[in-house]
């Protein structure tokens, strides 16, 4: 469907823009490059994981990602792995990080460098 609901189109996923123009952006995707899914050699943000890292002026950092299954082993775990990975950054003030379904993970939002190691290309 294509009806506007605001400035939201119905239908289209919710999430946010990155802030990739934020001075701690290059280092909270390092960070995030640290965290693997135990059942899967390649770090989860090459795996396509996180969607969006959302840095607040005063360098809050919100991480929405979702898991490769909703019935993945480590749901409960990998967000504290995240922001324990994200929260020693030199000019971080807090973490948070929020799974979300929608999208639903797929293959083609794995990095190039993720398929090559996980023999997909």
């Amino acid at each position: 469907m294509t009806a506007e609901a605001g400035n939201q189109i119905e239908g289209a996923p919710l999430i946010k823009p990155s802030n990739t123009d934020h001075e701690l952006y290059d280092s909270v995707v390092e960070a995030c490059r640290t965290v693997y899914d135990p059942e899967i050699p390649v770090n989860i943000y090459d795996l396509g994981l996180v969607y969006t890292i959302e840095i607040s002026p005063e360098n809050d950092v919100n991480v929405i990602m979702t898991l490769t299954a909703p019935g993945c082993p480590v749901a409960g775990e990998m967000p504290g792995w995240i922001a324990d990975a994200v929260g020693p950054l030199p000019g971080v003030k807090d973490v948070n990080v929020d799974i979300t379904w929608d999208p639903p993970w797929g293959m083609d939002m794995m990095s190039d460098e993720a398929r090559l190691e996980l023999g997909f290309m």
